[in-house]
């Protein structure tokens, strides 16, 4: 699972800080879009396109009006899921009437509105509905490319002219988008690319035909029972085939990239233009994934060479953005991420290998935010101090001064920003834990706020409001924490403690944001009904603490985290206000194999444990999320048994309850069956919730949340009852 799906499933259903921070900016709006220029932003209202300027926002011009949006015949407008212009400006391409490929709606309608001809035109009309895929506009905003059933088509936008660029694409057999596991554990979605000129497209395929079917068993939507097949590579089968084509528009002709290396054995995650159209850049990974090599590929012979290469004792992340690649000084040369000396910083390469380190210092990058050439500026997240917070820096593009802090220090928390193309101005998102998220836009490197774009800070009360620490453990592992006291709490008394976890590399838990110390799954208020909820971030989570922090994990899942959650919570039990008969725990989907492992592993601490979607056995899950972090079969194979919750159940003492969706494709139903036998196989008795035909995410049906809610609160309160003692 990514970081980012594996992290916005938990972070979704366990703590809200998913929907705070989309709150935080309702004020521009998920949808929102500069300008070229920088100094306006695009957003819909009410079913227009509409630009505002940023120095004074009663500024409005309306781009393209909800009437003109109307298709003939129709009485209501396009309903805009979202927009994006022509390079001249001169048209708009709309996405609407989306469906979802597993997690994202990322397939549906694209229509054309040309504003000097005041046409509206839907395109892909001889295609199925709600089919199309990652539309985009020719650089000269003549045609349109865009996939449809896993095939690449070219649309002439003045003639109305189709064009089928590939035509052996099947379910298996996948060009211009990705796989189950592409998408699920590299971002991969948007699989074609324009070249600059607009004379190429270059694209991914992948074939999947090699790929067993997993088999999920759907009893609830028909009187006869059906499966529902997805291409799943579990831990040691083979990943798709994997290959770069380039498409030369005026002949048809298909290019291959003559890449280095086994196409199963090898991913290759990222492909962009190499800032010209000539060649290709490409990251590839190994299947261990602890290689990493970026190459450059010519687009009309294929060859390629080795630009930069790069190996870890544990594994290297794929480039961040799945879209975009970093280039400076004219296209010479880009900047790129590494841990390689310790810490995440930011290196500018050229085109011939050669490196220079630009952020220098014992810190971590979160992420590269932009780059202001004009002004030898780049901005990047970071938190030296803290890692549950995030700030913005700047650093000179030529390396030399240090870093420099952006945000200022009056606002301790969590910031997040949206910077203009000119880098000149940004969107200004910020919360902390008693902070409700805020908005506003300001200058750049200045951080002034700009005009009436601003929404008061507006502080909570407190009964939410966790207290953050640090716990040294046994071990030396000293690791933050936080936790929500009780409402009135009588320090000379008792009270039980709950625990949340993830601890897999994926996500934190201990973060300075507006959300945090809530649970969504509980039904009325933890704090006033009693308990102290707490949470403690252990190694291997991806906190900004450092390359040793984060990769000790490898070939340890099930182990070093459980193994640190475990001790910090020893010391926190030493607290005299704590009742250590009333210990519970729990977790979702990695979170749920955590709570597993110490309800297994550590019996004599945790006794009552709700698992939720959790991975009980690493060999059934998907190969490059497990394989990344614990190896490859067969050498590897005891790291994944002994890791696995699976491995340590008959330990069982407390009161467990499972719960699982049968739909869940990501985290398979087999996993809570093999679970569910080894329990009764050593006599250990369970509760158990399935919910059926239901996903990861555990919400679809009619009232299935708020069931799943009481499920959760019926069973903490009987077996970890609240109140102090």
């Amino acid at each position: 699972m990514p970081q980012n799906l594996r992290a916005f499933t938990f972070l979704l259903f366990s703590v809200l800080n998913v929907f705070f921070v989309s709150e935080s900016k309702a004020q521009f709006g998920s949808g929102t879009k500069w300008t070229k220029d920088g100094n306006n932003y695009m957003q819909v209202q009410n079913g227009s396109i509409v630009q505002t300027a940023i120095n004074d926002p009663s500024k409005q011009i309306t781009l393209v009006n909800a009437q003109f949006l109307t298709p003939k015949g129709k009485t209501e407008p396009i309903a805009v899921r979202s927009f994006s212009f022509s390079e001249d400006g001169k048209k708009v391409l709309i996405y609407t009437n989306t469906k979802k490929v597993w997690r994202y709606d990322t397939r549906g309608d694209y229509w054309v509105a040309d504003l000097s001809a005041k046409t509206l035109k839907q395109i892909g009309v001889a295609r199925p509905v709600s089919s199309l895929m990652f539309a985009k506009f020719s650089p000269d905003g003549t045609k349109v490319a865009y996939v449809s059933e896993h095939n690449l088509f070219l649309e002439d936008l003045a003639s109305g002219k189709v064009s089928k660029l590939t035509s052996d694409g099947t379910r298996k057999l996948i060009n211009g988008t990705f796989d189950w596991v592409y998408e699920e554990e590299l971002e991969c979605r948007d699989g074609f690319r324009w070249s600059p000129d607009g004379k190429s497209i270059a694209y991914w395929q992948l074939d999947a035909s090699k790929i067993p079917n997993y088999l999920m068993l759907n009893t609830t939507d028909s009187l006869y029972p059906f499966t529902v097949s997805v291409e799943y590579p579990v831990v040691g089968e083979n990943p798709s085939r994997c290959r770069i084509g380039v498409i030369n528009l005026n002949t048809g002709k298909n290019s291959w990239m003559k890449v280095p290396g086994d196409d199963v054995q090898h991913y290759i995650p990222r492909m962009e233009w190499a800032a010209n159209s000539s060649e290709l850049i490409i990251q590839q990974l190994n299947r261990r994934q602890n290689e990493s090599k970026i190459m450059l590929c010519d687009a009309k012979n294929g060859m390629v060479k080795t630009v930069s290469a790069e190996t870890d004792k544990a594994w290297i992340d794929a480039k961040p953005e799945a879209i975009g690649w970093d280039w400076i000084n004219q296209g010479k040369s880009f900047l790129w991420l590494s841990e390689k000396d310790g810490w995440r910083h930011i290196y500018n390469i050229n085109r011939n290998g050669a490196e220079k380190l630009l952020t220098k210092g014992d810190f971590d990058v979160i992420s590269l935010e932009k780059i202001d050439e004009k002004d030898g500026l780049i901005y990047f997240m970071a938190s030296p101090e803290n890692a549950t917070q995030q700030y913005l820096y700047k650093v000179n593009l030529n390396g030399s001064g240090k870093a420099e802090r952006v945000t200022p220090n009056d606002e301790p928390g969590t910031h997040s920003y949206d910077i203009s193309p000119n880098g000149k101005v940004a969107l200004h998102y910020f919360s902390n834990s008693t902070t409700y998220p805020t908005s506003d836009v300001v200058s750049l490197p200045d951080h002034q706020k700009i005009g009436s774009n601003t929404v008061p800070r507006r502080s909570t009360t407190p009964i939410n409001k966790p207290e953050f620490f640090r716990v040294k453990t046994v071990d030396g592992v000293t690791m933050d924490g936080w936790m929500v006291k009780p409402l009135n709490f009588d320090s000379t008394k008792k009270y039980p403690i709950v625990f949340y976890v993830y601890g897999e590399p994926a996500s934190q838990t201990v973060k300075d944001t507006y959300g945090t110390g809530m649970n969504r799954l509980y039904l009325g208020s933890m704090a006033g009904d009693g308990y102290i909820y707490a949470s403690v971030e252990n190694r291997g989570s991806p906190a900004p603490k450092g390359r040793e922090w984060r990769k000790s994990i490898y070939h340890n899942i099930g182990v070093i985290n459980i193994r640190d959650q475990a001790m910090a919570a020893k010391e926190i039990l030493k607290r005299p206000y704590i009742d250590t008969s009333r210990v519970a725990v729990w977790g979702w989907s990695g979170g749920g194999s955590s709570t597993l492992n110490l309800m297994f592993q550590y019996p004599e601490i945790y006794k009552t444990g709700i698992s939720i979607a959790a991975v009980d056995n690493q060999l059934n899950y998907d190969n490059i999320y497990q394989e990344r972090y614990m190896g490859l079969l067969p050498e590897d194979r005891h790291y994944f048994v002994d890791g696995s919750p699976l491995a340590h159940a008959k330990n069982l003492r407390g009161h467990l309850l499972l719960i699982h969706g049968t739909g869940d494709d990501n985290v398979h139903y087999n996993n809570a069956e093999q679970m569910i036998n080894e329990l009764i196989k050593n006599d250990k008795v369970f509760q158990l919730m399935s919910y059926p035909n239901r996903t990861h995410a555990i919400s679809e049906g009619a009232g299935t949340s708020r069931h799943l809610a009481s499920t959760y609160t019926q069973f903490l309160k009987e077996n970890c009852p609240p109140g102090a003692r």
